[in-house]
């Protein structure tokens, strides 16, 4: 008898304990309505300070597909999705997040395509119409930003899930840096790939655990990982200036011979000095982003640690 294809559910949890039981109930419900798949339900807590653990540990010994994994702390939401698909054993894998605005009930048409022979199936946010305004203009600017300095194009409004075959998942296994951008990784890695399109749902519970600053950040680690562009712009920004310099330098001495020394110009000379002076820390910042990401990939510290694991045997 051929055996039913194992699909893993991935999804990290943090702070999420008023909505365990919430993901439990939508995500059995559209499980159950799949016969012809096996399943197991990886989740991941992320050094979480309320109950969310000990509400998933009540979930796993009700269910057997549940399986809880607790990180030694808070290791952020990339280390915490890079630990379930390490752990993860199916035959294909689903990342989804624990706040339900991507909806459970899209699983059955992925799985559909992936029987079709599609090795990555990406749901794409047709309507976002649940975040706000700032949220949206600044994802869009972000992923236009990104595509557009970086070779890598990174598929516009799709988040992290998506379904993902074996043959994915062990090349994403290979990949072994420490800063991770795990939309980029995901890309980066290839394979056949077909979408599916969505309409984002509100947060069931809770709150956004990204503020702005952290966005911030993780933009600025998307960009860093995948692109040199901001790097060697500073290149032809001095370019530039060298040029500018020349050619201004050799107006002075000309006017210099021709009118003789005019005192007054230290405002502007010192506007000058300000404004290269602030270009100068500028690109120092920008060598520093890419010079510390150097600093931690050479640290090979582990991406997370694994504390213990909880799941109720059949």
């Amino acid at each position: 008898m051929q055996l039913r294809p194992l699909v893993s559910i991935i999804s990290p949890f943090y702070n999420e304990g008023l909505g365990v039981l919430k993901f439990k109930e939508a995500i059995t419900n559209v499980l159950n309505s799949l016969p012809e798949y096996d399943f197991e339900i990886i989740c991941i807590d992320d050094g979480s300070t309320d109950n969310t653990l000990s509400n998933l540990i009540a979930v796993a010994h009700h269910d057997h597909r549940f399986r809880i994994i607790e990180l030694s702390r808070n290791f952020g939401k990339e280390a915490a999705m890079t630990a379930g698909i390490d752990e993860a054993k199916g035959n294909c894998i689903i990342p989804i997040d624990a706040d339900l605005q991507d909806p459970p009930a899209l699983i059955g048409k992925m799985l559909l395509a992936w029987q079709q022979g599609y090795e990555v199936v990406l749901a794409k946010r047709i309507d976002r119409s649940t975040d706000s305004f700032a949220k949206r203009k600044t994802a869009q600017l972000f992923y236009r930003l990104h595509n557009v300095v970086s070779n890598l194009q990174i598929p516009e409004d799709v988040g992290d899930f998506r379904l993902m075959d074996r043959v994915v998942v062990d090349a994403l296994k290979k990949l072994p840096e420490r800063q991770r951008f795990m939309k980029g990784l995901f890309t980066w890695v290839g394979f056949k790939s077909v979408t599916v399109d969505y309409v984002r749902n509100a947060r069931s519970t809770g709150t956004t655990k990204f503020s702005g600053w952290r966005l911030w950040n993780f933009a600025i680690e998307g960009i860093t990982s995948f692109s040199l562009v901001p790097l060697k712009v500073w290149t032809y920004i001095g370019l530039f200036g060298s040029v500018f310099a020349i050619f201004y330098a050799t107006f002075i001495i000309i006017r210099t011979w021709i009118f003789g020394i005019d005192l007054p110009g230290y405002a502007s000379l010192l506007v000058v000095m300000l404004f290269f002076g602030s270009l100068q820390l500028m690109s120092l910042g920008i060598i520093g982003e890419y010079i510390g990401r150097i600093y931690f990939e050479s640290k090979q510290r582990p991406i997370y640690l694994i504390k213990k694991q909880y799941q109720l045997k059949k």
